[in-house]
């Protein structure tokens, strides 16, 4: 009921209460930056703080840097009513979550807070750091087993094994969401964990509704950080979404973990190193942007134990192009690419996945030779036909003049067909495999001479 919730929730936290307060005073304010004196030899990088505003409100804040013997501390909120002589209390030095699985289909903000106005979370007995370091790589297992996503191009031409880490490179309006929706209804995985970090606040009720719906919910726990909300937050959105992932691995579940996006992440980051005195890098990006990044992407992955995290996260490439520095960055980490083409969608194919340039690193050894060679001559004829696709089309290729284009072009529609899915049509592997084995086997009308 919900006034035992309340109760369980009161009890967890009055055990996490210090026995006495540290607190310093606001010095200075710089834009976001908050100077603080007094604390500077009883925090760290990454503590937390209470700013006492005016009127008595406590504005969450992180210690990022230190200057001058002053603590630089950065907010999760806005800084109104703080000012010069303000108390700023030392909260915590490691931040942790203390997530439970009664969690499962609620929606929380990147401070674990309930924002689905469904009441208090009980909070779980066992703290859980936010920016645990990854396991040792000779203690980890190796991934095993494929892992069904849903989605027939994926399951086909890019498979993925429980444990996998795999990229959505999309520009803006090609259908990453609705990408993410599919496999999160459809895998079968135990449970989600979905970080949308930066997401447009019109939009996070519209995927839970829309595209995730009831019954993708009753398995999820999603953590949201919209756009208007401080760097901090939305950073905060990714690791909170990655501790949440590691309890449900560490109970032994096979969990799909999907951060919507990493590219968001990174820029508030960005935003955190060029605050607090970081120099600019590569296109304006902090060094520590590229630190972070792959502390929060290697925390997925097979675990020491049974448990599993299979990692999807979408990066958003800068003006379609797939070489920026996050982007690059990313796919030097992750274990495979899904690439989303703006051409394919304008086309009016979705999921608008070019095969060609994507790649699972867990294939070929995942499939059975008969699936690679099935596979691998579906990915021929594609790519012979986009090789002489200009010529096709202007008509200056003549039917007869090699027989692996002639192919090509009998195979075309019948293999667009098949890439193609509605967003409320699952497929699993066994049905991707044979569909395409009948779509190779058909007989299409033979091409027409020009």
């Amino acid at each position: 009921m919900l006034w035992v919730a309340r109760v369980e929730s009161v009890a967890a936290e009055l055990k996490h209460i210090p026995d006495y307060r540290l607190y310093g005073r606001v010095v200075a304010v710089q834009g976001l930056l908050v100077e603080v004196a007094g604390i500077e030899h009883s925090v760290s990088i990454g503590s937390n703080l209470a700013l006492v505003t005016r009127d008595g409100r406590n504005v969450p804040g992180e210690v990022t840097g230190f200057r001058d013997d002053r603590a630089l501390v950065m907010p999760f909120e806005s800084l109104d009513g703080i000012g010069l002589g303000c108390r700023a209390i030392v909260v915590d030095h490691d931040p942790v979550a203390h997530p439970d699985a009664s969690w499962l289909g609620r929606i929380v903000n990147a401070l674990g807070r309930p924002v689905d106005g469904r009441g208090p979370l009980k909070m779980g007995p066992t703290p859980q750091a936010l920016k645990a370091c990854p396991p040792l790589a000779s203690a980890r297992q190796r991934v095993a087993g494929k892992l069904d996503l849903g989605v027939r191009a994926i399951n086909t031409f890019l498979t993925c094994c429980r444990g996998q880490r795999m990229g959505i490179f999309s520009g803006s309006g090609i259908g990453k969401s609705i990408l993410m929706s599919m496999m999160a209804r459809f895998t079968q995985s135990d449970v989600n964990v979905i970080g949308l970090v930066g997401e447009r606040g019109r939009e996070v009720k519209e995927f839970i509704e829309d595209y995730l719906g009831p019954e993708g919910m009753k398995r999820t726990v999603i953590v949201v950080a919209t756009s208007d909300e401080s760097a901090l937050m939305r950073r905060q959105a990714g690791y909170l979404t990655l501790t949440v992932a590691e309890y449900f691995s560490d109970l032994g579940l096979d969990v799909l973990c999907m951060i919507d996006s990493v590219t968001r992440f990174a820029m508030a980051q960005r935003e955190i190193g060029l605050s607090s005195g970081e120099p600019p890098a590569s296109k304006g990006y902090t060094p520590t942007v590229f630190s972070e990044m792959p502390r929060l992407l290697e925390r997925a992955g097979p675990g020491t134990g049974q448990g599993t995290i299979t990692g999807i996260f979408t990066v958003l490439v800068e003006g379609d192009d797939h070489n920026e520095p996050i982007a690059d960055a990313v796919r030097g980490i992750l274990d495979g690419h899904i690439v989303l083409d703006r051409a394919i969608a304008e086309r009016g194919r979705y999921p608008a996945i070019n095969v060609l340039r994507s790649v699972s690193r867990t294939m070929p050894a995942c499939n059975s030779p008969e699936e690679n060679r099935l596979v691998g001559r579906a990915r021929a004829m594609i790519a012979v036909y986009e090789d002489m696709a200009e010529m096709i089309r202007l008509g200056a290729y003549r039917i007869g003049s090699d027989a692996k284009i002639d192919e090509a072009i009998r195979y075309r529609d019948q293999l667009e067909a098949f890439l193609g899915q509605d967003k409320d049509e699952a497929c699993s592997l066994d049905q991707g495999y044979a569909t395409l084995a009948a779509v190779i086997a058909e007989k299409p009308a033979p091409a027409v001479r020009k």
